[in-house]
């Protein structure tokens, strides 16, 4: 690849006039010799980039804006987290962003894909100033081929400028951090932030407002294939097993967080994996951790021995946060086509600190659109100052933050797809056991590979099945190589009465928490838990 462009005015299509030097698609060793060289970063023992983001060591919600114009005007689910900023300031923030990365002495661009089904995939080209930020974004996204490139043409442009400030008066942010999508101009500006996830998740936030435009339901989940052809998909909230789940030794990986599903069936947005490595080891989980040993991978906030250099993959000195990007090939059963068939099975990962939702159950149809808009898992005590017992989360789609449509047109698009190609969908809860947090014990990852790998082959189709009382939830009488009494939660817990009074307590947050939707299908509202 060449390391200057042919043209300092290559990048006219983005409005830049570079006057430094512009680094066109180099590949991954020569972004990270850059990076290493620019001390953006340090290589640890077997060769992983390490970076640091602090202060930063994770997105920015509060600070992501979509720009309020006629053509997203009623389609965009504005409030909280679709905050609206204006035209006017758009371009305010578009002309200073673009002054700042002309005046730098090197910028990186990096023309990638996102979306494996070239039917419905955007050209997206990122400029940045940091070397390992465009390795980040090349290991995150699909990669042309050489032969391709002279012939991109980039629908989409991200401006990245991680140390300029945004300037709330003039440019209509709350802080100096912004992430601002204008969906009319197919452009994104991204600044004030070191942390490489903003890159990955404001596209993974487009896709959710183009896709379903295209008849495509985008979501957030990861997914596999089995020997037999079968597709999986797995949803679930950070820290509730979508990526160790997904990455079976016996099944091939399509991806581990973002895809659609189409007429076609189910394909990845990326072309890598950004998998969180706090406590990470080689018992537990040996295929990502095989990454964190391999040249190309990046590793975010995590904490080096001073001597060896080996990564102390426990330590929570700089962020609970800790994250590797690495692509799909380091994963040895990837899925080159990054595409798979319309899934069989549809698997939602909950971790229930509360200790009281059974660990595998089985959705109807209603079910599976109510726990999908509901999207729950529980914050333990201690992850966050002032913490201190298990506090539910709802995030709608398991993945509230990156939605732009209101949350029932994706329940709705998911409802036809369970319909038409007869998946079945399950809530498996990979949190506590015998009690909340602090009394019970987590479920063991033995025990849930088991239920998980149970009901991808089929094995609980001769099983009898009995409803949960309060959830109404189908939970299987037996799982092969699961004792039988963790499958009732209740009679895993020493005083029953202190379980209904939690289970009641669960059920009636799931209930306040849909009153948020407003007017929804009757039959979707009673497929919820109970009185």
């Amino acid at each position: 690849m060449a390391i200057s462009s042919p043209s300092l005015n290559a990048l006219d299509g983005q409005g830049l006039a570079p006057s430094g030097t512009v680094h066109w698609n180099l590949i991954s060793a020569m972004l990270l010799q850059e990076a290493v060289a620019r001390h953006e970063g340090v290589l640890a023992e077997m060769g992983a980039f390490v970076a640091s983001t602090a202060p930063h060591t994770g997105r920015s919600p509060n600070d992501k804006f979509v720009v309020r114009e006629p053509s997203a005007e009623h389609d965009v689910d504005w409030g909280k987290v679709n905050q609206p900023i204006s035209e006017a300031h758009f371009a305010l923030l578009l002309e200073d962003v673009r002054g700042y990365l002309n005046d730098r002495d090197d910028l990186f661009v990096q023309d990638l894909y996102c979306g494996a089904d070239a039917a419905h995939r955007l050209s997206v080209r990122y400029v940045t100033p940091n070397a390992w930020h465009a390795g980040f974004v090349r290991n995150m996204f699909i990669r042309p081929e050489p032969g391709d490139l002279a012939a991109f043409a980039p629908n989409f442009t991200v401006l990245h400028a991680p140390e300029f400030a945004a300037s709330p008066e003039r440019h209509g942010t709350r802080t100096g951090t912004f992430i601002v999508l204008n969906l009319a101009q197919r452009t994104i500006l991204i600044g004030g932030t070191r942390y490489a996830g903003e890159l990955k998740k404001s596209m993974f936030t487009v896709m959710n407002y183009l896709m379903p435009k295209d008849g495509v339901l985008s979501m957030h989940c990861s997914a596999n294939v089995g020997p037999k052809g079968d597709t999986a998909l797995f949803f679930g909230l950070s820290g509730t097993g979508k990526t160790t789940l997904s990455a079976d030794p016996e099944r091939g990986l399509i991806g581990d967080d973002e895809h659609g599903w189409s007429e076609e069936g189910v394909f990845n947005f990326e072309g890598g994996c950004y998998a969180k490595v706090i406590n990470l080891s080689p018992e537990q989980e040996p295929d990502i951790y095989a990454t964190t040993q391999m040249f190309g991978t990046i590793l975010e906030n995590v904490v080096l021995d001073p001597v060896t250099r080996k990564v102390r993959f426990e330590d929570q000195t700089i962020t609970e946060n800790t994250r590797a990007s690495y692509p799909l090939p380091y994963i040895r059963n990837y899925v080159p086509s990054g595409r798979g068939g319309h899934p069989s099975n549809i698997v939602f990962l909950t971790a229930d600190a509360f200790g009281v939702l059974p660990p595998i159950a089985r959705l109807s149809r209603e079910q599976a659109m109510y726990y999908f808009m509901s999207g729950y898992t529980a914050k333990v005590a201690g992850t966050e100052r002032g913490v201190t017992e298990p506090q539910a989360t709802f995030s709608s789609c398991f993945g509230a933050v990156f939605l732009v449509w209101h949350p029932a047109k994706y329940a709705e698009m998911l409802g036809k797809l369970i319909d038409t190609h007869g998946s079945r969908v399950w809530l498996v809860n990979t949190g506590w056991t015998g009690g909340p947090y602090g009394v019970g014990s987590r479920m063991k990852l033995a025990y849930t590979r088991a239920m998980v790998r149970a009901l991808l082959d089929r094995g609980l189709d001769d099983i009898p099945f009995t409803r949960d009382p309060i959830f109404g939830l189908e939970v299987p009488a037996a799982v092969p190589n699961v004792p039988t009494e963790i499958l009732n939660p209740r009679s895993t817990w020493q005083v029953p009465a202190a379980y209904d009074e939690q289970a009641a307590k669960l059920a009636s947050m799931f209930r306040k928490n849909f009153e948020k939707f407003g007017a929804v299908d009757a039959a979707i509202v009673a497929a919820g838990p109970r009185g």
